[in-house]
């Protein structure tokens, strides 16, 4: 079971979509890199994570435990 998994997260702010279907899997002692150019999502995608932000779509699962909406 990965530590951390995101599966299709989306986030909209208006009309501006910020975070649109974003998937990927994160073992216990692997490192992931994030990059895009200014405006792409990235601060967006930390904070539905960090649970800052609730994702209008999708899901963010913890060691198994859906953490999604906690914001």
């Amino acid at each position: 079971m990965p530590l951390l998994q995101v599966e299709r997260v989306s986030k909209a702010f208006g009309g501006v979509r910020a975070v649109h279907e974003v998937s990927f899997a994160l073992e216990e002692g692997e490192l992931l890199g994030i990059m895009g150019p200014n405006g792409s999502g990235k601060t967006t995608l930390f904070n539905l994570i960090s649970g800052a932000l609730s994702p209008d779509a999708g899901r963010i699962r913890l060691r198994g435990h859906d953490i999604g909406g906690l914001a």
